[in-house]
């Protein structure tokens, strides 16, 4: 017989979502346990996504930077060396630096970490299988599903993590590849493409839409496919994968275009065609769980299933996979099981992609507004019209506003830019308030600041942009 506890709640998944959900309910004085499987904490954000992704953009910036642009500044450099184990490594030990505070919060937080393979039961009893080969049961008032998502693969070209690639495989690549193919112009294949074309290869993005990041604004769309081309990306878009194959240490792409075939050579392919919902665990059939058309767990707005006590999050419910959609929805969850009155609002929800410039937007689409019908005001201000900016070299890019016409109230914002990952945050907040175009125009913005562009495009929404 399994060694049998109880506890208020038990969370299937230790990512950004799980953990989250975790430290909320310690909190709020619930006995918690967090069942995850991998050796760490923190998920495939901390462990193989954002966390080592952003480690590895920013230490190939500075390397670009040294080699290129350290210059306009002034500063004379020779002899610029890539140390990519030294860089691999760094990434390593961020990551570690992560995964070693989530264990000391849930210590400090006095949560159980359940380590082996959660399975959710009838009657919300989760059974947990360590590596020994011990078996431990939950009996749970309440359980979270945080299971996260996987890679989509592609039937030709499986992951071998060597030649073929996802996200996590891509950032151990051992060497720079002399040509790297991403299958993808979404998030994950331009941040990492950006990455290896930094260090020195070849990149050939392909992507099967019309454009790089679908359905994101069309202005920055545009602005970006103009400026990833200048810093030497290869953009493929409207182009078809029909098929590939590994031949011993390269590996072929068939591609088409507007009915022209080509074959790419390639040392590596990264293949980064979305993700799927994972339910490593949860038998959603045998246990009547209700599922969505694409794998993905049903929830309302207070992250329930159609179960009794069983909450959902995170990428294992669909919609943004986005790391902090899971934190938020993990809070929330959390709060229902102890009483409170918490909702998700997924309006205020804002994207990043950590490419150079970044990218970041909350709200709608100047043509999801115009598809709408409802009339609306625009506001643009370019990064090239500020003063810090220009102090910086950074001036590409621009910040844009869309706005009812009657109300002036915020109804999406696009930006790419130096830091845009940080300037999104003031207006994530003024969506929260259901602020206006002039609520972040009067607003006072330190001079110099990047964040004055912001304010100038929302003065652009009300035509009163002051330096342009």
């Amino acid at each position: 017989m399994p060694e049998s506890h109880s506890a208020d709640v038990v969370i299937i998944g230790g990512g950004p979502g799980g953990y989250v959900a975790a430290i909320r309910a310690a909190q709020l004085g619930l006995n918690t346990v967090c069942v995850e499987m991998s050796k760490t904490l923190g998920g495939t954000c901390v462990n193989i996504g954002c966390i080592p992704s952003k480690a590895l953009l920013t230490s190939s910036e500075h390397y670009e930077f040294a080699r290129l642009h350290a210059g306009a500044h002034g500063v004379k450099t020779s002899g610029v060396e890539l140390d990519l184990p030294t860089m691999l490594k760094r990434k390593d030990e961020v990551v570690s630096q992560n995964t070693k505070g989530i264990e000391f919060l849930f210590k400090k937080n006095k949560i159980t970490w359940a380590r082996g393979r959660g399975t959710l039961k009838p009657g919300n009893v989760v059974d947990v299988a360590g590596d020994d080969g011990t078996t431990t049961s939950y009996q749970a008032k309440h359980v979270i599903i945080a299971t996260g998502s996987v890679p989509v693969e592609l039937p030709f070209l499986k992951f071998d993590e060597d030649r073929v690639l996802s996200n996590d495989g891509a950032l151990r690549i051992p060497e720079v590849p002399t040509h790297l193919v991403v299958i993808g112009g979404g998030v994950i294949g331009l941040e990492l493409g950006s990455v290896w074309r930094r260090l020195g290869a070849k990149v050939t993005v392909i992507e099967l839409a019309a454009t790089i990041l679908p359905g994101n604004d069309l202005d920055v769309i545009k602005e970006a496919d103009k400026i990833f081309r200048k810093q030497g990306l290869d953009l493929r878009t409207g182009t078809k994968v029909t098929g590939g194959r590994i031949e011993k240490d390269r590996v072929l792409v068939d591609i088409d275009a507007n009915g022209k075939g080509e074959t790419l050579d390639a040392d590596h392919v990264l293949v980064s065609v979305g993700r799927k919902p994972s339910l490593n665990g949860i038998d959603a059939k045998s246990l009547g769980l209700n599922l969505g058309p694409r794998g993905e767990l049903v929830v309302d707005d207070q992250m329930r299933t159609n179960l009794p006590n069983v909450y959902a999050i995170g990428d294992a419910v669909g919609g943004k996979l986005l790391a902090h959609k899971a934190e938020e929805e993990g809070v929330v969850a959390a709060e229902v099981i102890a009483g409170h009155h918490a909702r998700m609002n997924y309006k205020s929800m804002p994207s990043v992609v950590y490419t150079w410039p970044e990218i970041a937007s909350v709200g709608l689409g100047e043509h999801e507004v115009k598809d709408s019908g409802r009339a609306f005001k625009v506001g643009k201000f370019p990064f090239s019209a500020n003063g810090r900016a220009r102090s910086m070299n950074e001036t590409s890019g621009f910040v844009k506003f869309i706005a009812d016409a009657a109300t002036d109230e915020l109804l999406g914002c696009h930006m790419i830019g130096a830091n845009a990952s940080e300037l999104i945050q003031e207006v994530v907040l003024a969506f929260e308030y259901r602020g206006s175009s002039e609520d972040i125009g009067m607003t006072v913005h330190s001079h110099p600041t990047l964040s004055e562009v912001v304010k100038e495009a929302a003065l652009g929404v009300l035509g009163r942009s002051i330096h342009i």
